[in-house]
């Protein structure tokens, strides 16, 4: 059986977790590559990617392009003469990278493919509710997330999952999931398959300001998916109106109480220490909250200083 020359490409943690256990696994990783350093913060200062702390503590060779295309860098990952690229969270990759290696290129993708393709799947299936997701390893080819399946693994999405809880989830069992494909590939028993054609697909597209937004004419348990399928990062974020201020706040913990009431919609309600956010269908209550420009905080800190006017509400 060959050593696999493996060449890893990754940047932020849910990587790490995946390129530490192919370490730890004892493969052959002749190169990392990953994103550009940056600067950020406010002191802007030089960011490096998670995946290159952990490949510099790990004395594993580092290419950061700028551009997939550079011949430079084609050149460079052609002398590392790899069998298999592994990729996970990283950038779209042109036809003359991810044909290099002997074995092809494959991704971990955050989802049971051909669902929620794009660049959130685990944001997604909490905001849309699914009850089920998981991971899947793929070929990569000439388009975004459609080639062709090695493996995949379903897991349960809990009623009270997060965004954060769901993304530790499918990093254990991703990382998992990619040590097997690798098995297949140095046995030489990998049977890919084509992804099925299914007439609904969900899509995962980019998280924005926009799609973000809390939109208070959702039903209840729309609006509260969506809160936590946003949990902690980049979280969702509706406007409120208190008295003269105009804020943009964010929601993080939450719970849903269905109930009736004489309330109008949108409208805030302080009682006992609890901000509760009247809901034609009952009440969502606030656990967590972050106002702009401050640190997250429970709710029942910012209520010991902050005033909310009689007739505050969502907008």
């Amino acid at each position: 059986m060959k050593e696999l020359r493996l060449v890893f490409m990754g940047t932020p943690e849910f990587s790490v977790f995946c390129l530490k256990k192919i370490v730890e696994a004892s493969y052959n990783v002749v190169g990392v590559v990953t994103a550009p350093d940056k600067p950020a913060g406010r002191g802007r200062k030089i960011h490096e990617s998670a995946v290159k702390q952990f490949a510099i503590e790990n004395n594993l060779p580092v290419l950061q392009p700028t551009n997939l295309k550079d011949p430079m860098f084609i050149s460079e990952l052609k002398k590392l003469n790899p069998d298999v690229h592994v990729v996970i969270a990283f950038r779209m990759l042109p036809e003359m990278v991810w044909k290099v290696p002997t074995y092809g290129t494959f991704n971990l993708h955050a989802s049971l493919l051909p669902q929620y393709r794009g660049a959130a799947p685990i944001n997604w299936a909490i905001i849309n509710g699914e009850k089920i997701t998981g991971v899947t390893t793929f070929f990569i080819d000439e388009k975004i997330d459609t080639g062709r399946i090695v493996l995949q693994k379903s897991v349960e999405i809990s009623k009270n999952e997060t965004a954060g809880s769901l993304h530790d989830k499918l990093m254990e069992e991703g990382s998992s999931l990619v040590i097997e494909t690798l098995e297949l590939i140095e046995k030489d028993k990998v049977e890919s398959i084509e992804q099925p054609s299914i007439p609904e697909l969900k899509s995962a597209p980019k998280l924005t300001k926009e799609n973000t937004k809390i939109d208070w004419n959702q039903p209840l348990d729309r609006i509260y998916n969506h809160i936590r399928g946003l949990n902690p990062y980049p979280a969702a974020w509706v406007g409120l109106v208190n008295g003269n201020d105009d804020l943009d706040v964010k929601f993080f913990e939450v719970e849903k109480l269905e109930e009736e009431h004489s309330f109008e919609s949108g409208q805030i309600i302080i009682e006992d220490k609890t901000l509760k956010v009247a809901h034609p269908e009952g009440f969502l209550i606030v656990k967590e909250i972050q106002l702009p420009g401050k640190k997250r905080m429970k709710t029942k800190e910012l209520l010991n200083g902050f005033k909310f006017h009689w007739n505050a509400k969502l907008r």
